[in-house]
Parts: C-alpha cells; structure tokens; sequence
C-alpha cells in the first residue's frame, strides 16, 4: 500500500484493503469514544474491527497511529463551521450560523464529539498538538472578527474568545452528556435537537443583539 499524504498511513487500494481500513477505523472511533485513548487497547479494537490482532497492525503500527489517523480525517470536518464565519456578513446571523452547524455536528457525530471530549479530561494526550496549533491559531482569528463586530456596535459580547467556548458547551453537551439528556427529557432525539435549536438560537440572538 502507498502512504497517505495527509496522514502518514498506508493507503488501502484493493476492495478488502479499503473495507478492512474503514471497519478498523470505525471500530477505534467506536472504543476511543467510549473509553478514550488511555483505556482503549489494540485488541478490543481489533476484536470490534472482526479482524485478528497482526491484521490491525498490518494497516496501523500501533493504537497512537489509529488515533491520529482518526483525528486529521476529522480535523478539517470540525474546524469547517468556524472557518465559514464570514467577516463581510451580518454579525448576529453569522453566529447564530456558526451555532446551528454545532448543533447539527453534535447530532450527527456523537461519538467523535465524545473522543474529543474523553481526550481533554485526560490531558488530551493524542491531541494537544492540535488544540495549540490551528485550533488555537483559527480561534484566535474568529475572535478578531468577533471583537471588531463588537467595537463597531454591531453586536454584544464582552469577550469572543469565552463567546466561542460557550457555543461549544451549549451544542456539544446534546452529545457528550446524551444519556442525562435523554435520561431528563424521555423523548425522541430528533425532537431534543429541534427544540435545543430552537431554544439557543433565541437565547444567543437576546444575548447578541445590540440594544
């Protein structure tokens, strides 16, 4: 198999290669949501990929490679909507944007929204690097915008940096903390995601209207 550019690992080419790929990633996508990138081992991996243990590591050298293939795949999938904040456009309907797309993320992707969160409450030993670098650098970027809307009165908000954490707490909860949601609410998970929406997008417009 040839290598990845983007991440480093070899490239599946026949049909078995592909499949026998995409079942090992799903299934370490499946146990490091679960239990993160500590309490995750090779070979419950490879015991949920249905594939013997030398197989694994013919495609991944060790759990640290799984790990950071899933990462970079999913890199540019979560840093999309904040990279889609549009400086020329209306400030409110930008974040209110911004906040929408979280939201659907979190439904969409649960278990990713938990690896990344199994991560952080361990010290975010396979992603740091990430959270420093262009998580840090975008963040950092958006705030700019943030904070030149708010000088120029066109939106209200003391500090866009915790603006930004916030909209994560607030979307990202829906999928992190699904069971007590769900363990609360006792309704359907579409229905929790149309009234969240709902909900926060009237909760951040009142907040980020200018009176």
């Amino acid at each position: 198999m040839t290598r990845d550019e983007e991440t480093g690992m070899p490239e599946p080419k026949t049909r078995i290669q592909r499949q026998n790929f995409e079942a090992i990633l799903e299934a370490a996508l499946e146990v490091f949501s679960a239990q993160g990138f500590r309490g995750a081992t090779i070979d419950e991996i490879a015991k949920a990929a249905g594939l013997n243990k030398p197989n694994l590591l013919y495609y991944f050298p060790s759990k640290a490679a799984m790990h950071q293939t899933l990462v970079s795949k999913q890199l540019n999938t979560w840093l999309e909507p904040l990279e889609g904040i549009d400086p020329d456009g209306e400030p409110v309907e930008e974040i209110l944007s911004y906040l929408r797309l979280k939201l659907s993320m979190a439904q969409k992707y649960p278990r990713e929204s938990r690896l990344f969160a199994n991560e952080i409450l361990q010290g975010a030993p396979g992603i740091l690097d990430v959270i420093k670098g262009p998580l840090r650098d975008l963040v950092e970027e958006k705030a700019q915008v943030i904070a030149t809307w708010r000088d120029a009165g066109r939106i209200c908000v003391a500090e866009p940096r915790h603006l930004i954490f916030s909209i994560w707490a607030t979307t990202q909860h829906y999928a992190d903390f699904d069971v007590q949601v769900r363990g609360i609410l006792a309704e359907k998970n579409a229905k929790t995601f149309a009234d969240a929406e709902r909900f926060l997008t009237d909760f951040y417009r009142r907040a980020l209207t200018p009176a």
